[in-house]
C-alpha cells in the first residue's frame, strides 16, 4: 500500500513539474510576442483596412494574437513534455515508436498551419469580402478578422495530424487498414461536420475544407497500410530469430 501511494505521489509531482515547465514556456512566448505585436500584426492583416470600436479591444486582441501565437510556438515543448512523462509507462518499442514520431508531429502541425494560412483562409477571405461587396460597403473590425483567421488555420495544424495518429495507433496494434476502410463512411461523416463547423455556412468553403481532410484520411489509410505491413514482416522475423 505504501509503495502503490508513492508512486501515486511521484507521478503527481513529475505531472506537477511537467506543467510547470510548459506554463513557464508558455508565459516566455507569450511575453516575447506582446514586445513584438506591433511587428506581428501587419504580417497577420496582411494590410488590409481593419478598425476598432473600441479602447478596450486594442487589450482583448493584442492578447488573443499573442496567446494564440504563443500556443502554436509551445505546443511543440509541451508535447515533448507530455512524451517525458508518459515514458515510464511505455515499454521499449512503443517509446521508440511514439518518439520517432515527435518531429513529424512538429511538422505536420506546421503544414497544416501553412495550409490554413496561405490556402484557406485567403480563398474564403477573398470569397466573403467580393461576395458582401456586391451589395454592401464592407467594413470588418480587427477582432472579426482575427476571428476568422484562428478559426481558419490553427484547427488544420491539429487535423493535419490524422495521418501520424492513424499510423501511431496501427504500429502499436490498436487500429489495423481493414478497420479504417470499414469505418471510412462514418469518418467521411465526422469531417464533413467538422468543416462545417470550422468553415463560414457556404457550399464553397465547407467543399474547399472537407476535400483536404477526406485526402487526409486516406493518406492515413495508405499509411497505415505500410505500417501495418512491416509491422507484420517485424513478427514473423522475430518467432524465426527465436
Amino acid at each position: 500500500m505504501e509503495n502503490s501511494e508513492q508512486t501515486l505521489v511521484e507521478h503527481l509531482t513529475d505531472l506537477r513539474k511537467v506543467l510547470i515547465r510548459s506554463i513557464f514556456f508558455f508565459l516566455v512566448c507569450f511575453i516575447i510576442c506582446l514586445l513584438f505585436i506591433n511587428r506581428l500584426i501587419p504580417v497577420l492583416s496582411n494590410h488590409y483596412d481593419l478598425v476598432m470600436l473600441g479602447p478596450l479591444d486594442v487589450i482583448r486582441l493584442y492578447t488573443g494574437i499573442a496567446g494564440s501565437v504563443s500556443l502554436g510556438i509551445s505546443l511543440p515543448f509541451i508535447a515533448l513534455q507530455a512524451w517525458i512523462f508518459i515514458r515510464p509507462a511505455l515499454n521499449d518499442k512503443e517509446a521508440k515508436v511514439s518518439v520517432m514520431f515527435i518531429p513529424a508531429i512538429i511538422m505536420s502541425f506546421a503544414i497544416g498551419l501553412m495550409f490554413g494560412l496561405f490556402i484557406v483562409f485567403p480563398t474564403i477571405y477573398g470569397f466573403l469580402m467580393r461576395l458582401g461587396e456586391i451589395n454592401f460597403s464592407m467594413m470588418i473590425t480587427a477582432r472579426e478578422y482575427f476571428s476568422f483567421l484562428l478559426m481558419s488555420t490553427i484547427p488544420f495544424g491539429f487535423l493535419f495530424e490524422v495521418p501520424l495518429l492513424l499510423v501511431f495507433l496501427t504500429s502499436i496494434g490498436v487500429v489495423t487498414p481493414d478497420m479504417l476502410k470499414s469505418i471510412r463512411k462514418y469518418a467521411y461523416l465526422i469531417l464533413a461536420v467538422v468543416s462545417a463547423l470550422i468553415t463560414p455556412p457556404d457550399f464553397f468553403s465547407q467543399i474547399l475544407v472537407l476535400i483536404p481532410l477526406m485526402s487526409l484520411y486516406e493518406l492515413g489509410v495508405l499509411l497505415s497500410r505500410i505500417s501495418f505491413k512491416r509491422r507484420a514482416a517485424v513478427q514473423e522475423i522475430q518467432p524465426n530469430e527465436a
